[in-house]
């Protein structure tokens, strides 16, 4: 070895460096020549053993090793690919995998691989990049006395002696595991284009790495992970997965397909030869103690998350914890908020975070975002440890607060009419009912569940607000529980009031599900409380329902009683929308029994008064019904006319189902249905 680095006024400073050891006072040099010497046994091929029961994983696999391949055919270096995913994802699992794969690929990395676990995740076991370079420059045959001290010195040695291997034809696939930050694996890095890496983390790292997001497992391959790894434990015979397929598939969703949780519960049944499908599966239904089953020995989910859980500043965990709270599958950006009390910008750097550490995932439209299941419940678990802390039960009062507020001013954009001042909480009426959309799995399960929130008056105010959306959009089965649940809470806090218009909201969403029997019944029992509390108004209305589901059952007589009735009351109260819808109805049953000119005569009154009161779904109803009624008088081109209003109207209301109708009608008539 010749080491000269004194400068002359003649030469500038150069380095040789042969043999393969390196002193410390090569870092001091410019230019550095590496020369390996001809025989050494670095610890190049020491990788951990890979699982015999890899599925599900073809597509990750395929783009992982396509990152991996020595010549892209597209003349760019390789490239460090980050695979990043929540804990027990199984991205050290892939990267084994994939990583066993490249290096069987003739010519891939004949240097061999260079594996590390950094433990980022783990307060006690964590390694600094300083202790992963000592390890890994001596796996790579520099003895220890030649290794420097300092952090830089030994990242750039530890370049050096890589660019050194790939220049004589011994390409290294470096992997880089459970690194919890971008300071941690950079220095750990190749940085010569020739070698190649694959790093794991449960955060998103800006490492400049081609990202993998890795996602849970399918349906399919998540049982498939527990039917293989049974029958590697125990052989051939243990039929269980394929005799017990739905309890199968039910504990494979249990498991949130989650690979640690399917490995888990394959190692429970393995060492239970005699335990049906069926007793794992009870046992994880109990939400409350899931967790606690999840584990055996050394493998525990609630540990991986709590890991995951430790990491987190002070905010995002609160925030993490919080989110427990979301009533329906996924949550808005806004709704954080407001359960945390704070500014939606702050908010969303928060959840960003949280995203990168990957505890949620982005939803299915930007700015909304979900967690897993498992997540889910462990992130209750923590929050009902800290609920003082965490001010929990003010956070739930203010996400109700939000939810009922924005439901109440949508409600209001929806029944507007023309001129009307509406909330400005919303652009217009396409803006609240996106906003409905968005939040009705929220919303429906808000107010089923307003009770057991120790706030039953919240199910009952968005039974109410909900109604018109659940119409619009048909939405039955979500309208029928809601009121139900409205229904009961009422009966129980004694509001006759309030019961008779729930009441009547039911039997309208019973007759959308052709529940008509039932539908009778409540449109009855809301029009004998009305009548009762001397509510003119609300007898008017039920009249009016009741005529409708009546005429659904083709009673057609009775229902053009109950519709003269509610014409009456509302005549006599002076309300004109009830006007139109009184004679709408009417002049639909008058068309059923064959008084063609009446009930011409009755939809032409409604659709004046829907006009000059500016109800463009009344008028859209009226023009339905009157298409109906000029067919039946031989009247085709009159009837295609309104029906193309009526669908115009229907489909600008955003009332699909009834525009659908209106076009069907048309194509009977043997119209076009084309707008």
């Amino acid at each position: 070895m010749t080491d000269d680095t004194r400068p002359t006024p003649h030469a500038a400073v150069s380095n040789e460096i042969t043999g393969g050891v390196f002193f410390h006072t090569v870092i001091q040099g410019r230019d550095i020549t590496v020369q390996l010497p001809p025989q050494i046994t670095p610890a190049l091929s020491g990788l951990p053993a890979s699982s015999p029961t890899f599925t599900g994983r073809n597509r990750e696999v395929d783009a992982l090793l396509q990152s991996l391949a020595p010549d892209h055919g597209d003349g760019k270096p390789a490239l460090v690919s980050a695979v990043a995913g929540l804990a027990g994802i199984g991205k050290t699992e892939l990267v084994l995998q994939v990583a066993n794969k490249a290096l069987k690929r003739n010519g891939w990395f004949p240097g061999g691989a260079l594996f590390t676990d950094l433990f980022g995740y783990d307060n006690e076991r964590r390694l600094t990049p300083e202790h992963a370079l000592d390890s890994m420059l001596r796996a790579l045959g520099i003895a220890g006395e030649h290794i420097p001290d300092q952090l830089q010195d030994r990242a750039r040695l530890y370049r050096s002696v890589l660019a050194a291997y790939a220049e004589q034809g011994k390409r290294i696939l470096v992997i880089i595991d459970n690194a919890s930050s971008a300071d941690q694996a950079k220095p750990l890095l190749p940085s010569d284009g020739v070698n190649a890496a694959l790093v794991t983390s449960r955060h998103t790292l800006d490492i400049g790495a081609r990202l993998h997001d890795l996602d849970i497992l399918g349906p399919d391959a998540a049982v498939d992970v527990v039917r293989q790894a049974l029958q590697h434990s125990r052989g051939s015979n243990d039929t269980r997965v394929d005799d017990q397929p739905e309890q199968a598939k039910a504990v494979a969703e249990l498991c949130g397909h989650l690979p640690l949780a399917l490995q888990i519960v394959a190692a429970l049944l393995a060492e239970a030869p005699t335990r049906p499908l069926a007793s794992l599966a009870q046992d994880l239904s109990d939400v409350q103690h899931r967790l606690s089953e999840l584990q055996r020995e050394d493998k525990a989910v609630r540990s991986a998350f709590e890991l995951s859980h430790q990491h987190l500043t002070a905010d995002q965990a609160r925030l993490f914890r919080l989110l427990s709270l979301t009533p329906g599958p996924d949550i808005s950006s806004e709704a954080a908020a407001h359960l945390i009390g704070g500014v939606q910008q702050s908010t969303r750097r928060l959840l960003d975070g949280l995203a990168r550490a990957h505890l949620i995932e982005h939803g299915r439209t930007w700015g909304r975002w979900r967690m897993h299941d498992l997540v889910r419940i462990y992130a209750e678990e923590e929050g009902h440890q800290r609920t003082i802390e965490d001010n929990r039960d003010a956070a739930l009062r203010a996400l109700c607060m939000h939810y009922q507020i924005g439901a109440g001013n949508a409600f209001e954009h929806l029944s507007a009419l023309p001129g009307r001042p509406v909330p400005e909480r919303f652009r217009d009426r396409e803006d609240a009912l996106a906003w409905l959309e968005a939040e009705r799995l929220n919303l429906t399960a808000i107010a089923l569940n307003g009770p057991s929130f120790g706030n039953p008056g919240i199910g009952i105010s968005l039974a109410f607000t909900l109604s018109k959306f659940f119409t619009l959009r048909g939405y039955t089965d979500d309208f029928i529980a809601v009121e139900e649940s409205a229904v009961h809470s009422l009966r129980q806090i004694g509001d006759p009031r309030g019961l008779s218009w729930a009441l009547d909201l039911l039997g309208s969403a019973l007759r959308d599900a052709r529940r008509l029997d039932e539908s009778i019944n409540a449109h009855k029992e809301s029009l004998m409380w009305h009548i009762t509390i001397g509510n003119r108004e609300g007898e008017a209305t039920a009249e009016y329902n009741l005529g409708l589901t009546l005429q659904f059952a083709h009673q057609w007589n009775d229902a053009i009683g109950h519709f003269t009735n509610a014409l009456t009351i509302t005549h006599e109260v002076g309300d004109l929308q009830g006007q139109a819808s009184a004679l709408t109805g009417l002049g639909a049953a008058l068309s059923e029994v064959g008084r063609f000119s009446d009930a011409i005569n009755a939809l032409s009154q409604a659709m004046a008064i829907d006009r000059e009161v500016g109800n463009r779904h009344g008028e859209a109803f009226a023009l339905g019904n009157l298409g109906i009624a000029l067919r039946r008088d031989e009247r085709p081109d009159e009837a295609i006319e309104a029906l193309r209003r009526a669908a115009t109207l229907f489909r600008e209301l955003g009332d699909h189902k009834n525009e659908y109708l209106a076009r069907w009608s048309i194509l009977a008539e043997g119209g076009s249905g084309e707008l």
